[in-house]
């Protein structure tokens, strides 16, 4: 109880007041309007609106598949035969709330006929819907229906006022109580709805969220601040159809259109700046392939529209990349964050990903999952990641899904074109993981500092083409690279599962190198 408690404790002191504010005051409202059977009232559309004009955007994700009434999303399938049930929560929520994004409106195949179909049987089952109208999919599905109405030219008085009342039932639960990405996704939806419906209120809430929320989450290097490749992507994508939107459509003058094209240059920037030469991300973080746009297609629709990619470095996010022609390696050396929103982020201080020759060798193993349970916390563990594992010591206290206690500070100590030093204090022991990494053309070297009563364990993932060799103190790949360990008690080779996807699981091996105090580990590259 008291272990719970404290948990409970060391997790909230980190949230805003608006935080803390809003998820009370949604409480004592649930309870109130359920006392006194509360129904929102239906409203009328207003103003006279006129079609908007939008350039073609980017289709949907690979991981969305729909033929008839038979849907995919994160490489699971439902067949809902006859009739569509838009609760269906057996693959998870994060399943139904694919489901209820309406995104699979821009899947290739989906005809004007059908996607109408499937808009339609949404609107007539409304009261009976649950998860898909929470504010995060009201925002998406907005934003996604939007667009396709507006690139098939369809005018629908009855679609129209479904989706002026589901714009205000999400201004009546905006995400205050979460902030970060789900709050600029709400922004983003009331922005397409103020357009759409020349809507003047609509603007006015959008345009205070979006303004302070932009300034808030975009680092000075660009990155968006839960450090989420990821994430990174799909709010670039988000900014870019805003952009859009308002270049395409001078409804409400031109105060938003600066700022975001700003934001989305130094976006653009950090997002090339972090992407190896194979096109991939690192999967720091809550990452996985085949759900954001690639960087290449943002690339591409960015200057579709006139945006160009600032010139950046990576010093405010926590990540150092160095690059030659021979190896890529991408460090995370940045602390768990941002303080008042930690649910995306993992135990991967001191981490690093590294591509040789353009393949994958030592990678981050990604998540498959956000249901609650053993799998999720393994996956945000310290031992899922390219660091030092101090066991039983994680580098922060995670919990449920999306939960963070106590946290480990890092800070860089040492930084130059071809070094860093970082170092970790940890808050659950007294106890403390230095790293220093040099880079030279054909080598690299990561030396280890613990101060620790106990050993350290190394773990080094390798994707699953990689079949690594045990010879005396190295690890073998192939005939040109190598890691050997001076200082090392004892080495590993274990199975690990890599889950570049969600709910893809792939068999892999990684090694775990124990030691005491100091250990050194050079990776020979040729």
């Amino acid at each position: 109880m008291l272990n719970k408690v404290a948990l409970y404790y060391h997790t909230l002191r980190h949230l805003k007041r608006i935080q803390l504010g809003y998820r009370l005051f949604y409480f004592l409202r649930k309870i109130l309007r359920n006392f006194f059977s509360y129904k929102p009232s239906k409203r009328t559309i207003p103003n006279s609106y006129d079609p908007l004009t939008l350039f073609p955007s980017l289709p949907a994700q690979s991981s969305v598949k729909i033929n008839n009434f038979q849907f995919s999303f994160l490489n699971k399938r439902k067949d809902f035969v006859k009739a569509i049930d838009w609760n269906f929560n057996e693959h998870g929520k994060l399943w139904t709330y694919n489901l209820n994004y309406f995104e699979f409106l821009h899947v290739e195949g989906v005809s004007k006929k059908k996607g109408l179909e499937f808009i339609r049987d949404f609107i007539s089952k409304m009261d009976e819907i649950q998860d898909g109208l929470e504010p995060y999919p009201i925002s998406l599905r907005v934003i996604h229906t939007i667009k396709f109405l507006t690139y098939h030219k369809i005018y629908d008085s009855e679609i129209d006022e479904s989706l002026y009342n589901q714009l205000w039932m999400l201004i009546d639960q905006l995400e205050y109580h979460l902030l970060g990405n789900h709050l600029l996704e709400n922004g983003f939806g009331l922005l397409y709805g103020a357009y759409y419906f020349n809507d003047k209120n609509f603007y006015t809430k959008a345009e205070g969220i979006l303004t302070s929320e932009l300034k808030e989450q975009i680092l000075d290097d660009g990155a968006h601040f839960e450090l989420s490749p990821m994430y990174h992507q799909l709010m670039l994508f988000r900014l870019l159809d805003c952009i859009n939107l308002m270049t395409n459509n001078l409804k409400f003058g031109n105060s938003l259109i600066e700022l975001f094209s700003n934001k989305a240059s130094l976006m653009l920037g950090w997002i090339q700046s972090l992407t190896f030469s194979n096109g991939n991300i690192p999967l720091f973080n809550d990452s996985a392939f085949n759900i954001a746009p690639s960087t290449e297609s943002l690339s591409s629709y960015a200057q579709s529209i006139g945006i160009e990619p600032k010139k950046i470095d990576l010093s405010n996010s926590g990540y150092k990349k160095y690059t030659n022609n021979i190896y890529e390696i991408i460090v995370d050396v940045g602390a768990i964050g941002p303080d008042y929103l930690p649910g995306h982020a993992h135990c991967d201080m001191l981490s690093f990903e590294l591509h040789h020759q353009g393949e994958a060798i030592i990678i981050d193993p990604g998540i498959s999952t956000y249901i609650p349970g053993e799998r999720r916390n393994i996956e945000r563990s310290t031992s899922s990641h390219n660091t030092v594992y101090l066991s039983p010591h994680e580098q922060a206290q995670i919990w449920a899904s999306f939960r963070v206690a106590k946290r480990s500070k890092s800070k860089v100590l040492e930084v130059s074109e071809n070094h860093i030093t970082a170092k970790i204090d940890y808050v659950t022991t007294k106890a403390s993981h230095k790293r220093s990494l040099y880079f030279s053309e054909k080598k690299i070297e990561i030396r280890d500092f613990i101060h620790y009563e106990g050993q350290g364990l190394a773990n080094f993932h390798f994707h699953p083409n990689i079949s690594p060799v045990i010879e005396g103190n190295k690890i073998i790949i192939n005939n040109h690279l190598y890691l050997q360990f001076h200082q090392a008690l004892q080495i590993d080779l274990m199975l690990y599962y890599y889950t570049p996807e969600y709910n893809v699981m792939q068999t892999a091996q990684k090694a775990v190198v124990t030691f005491s105090d100091i250990m050194t580990t050079k990776l020979n590259l040729h």
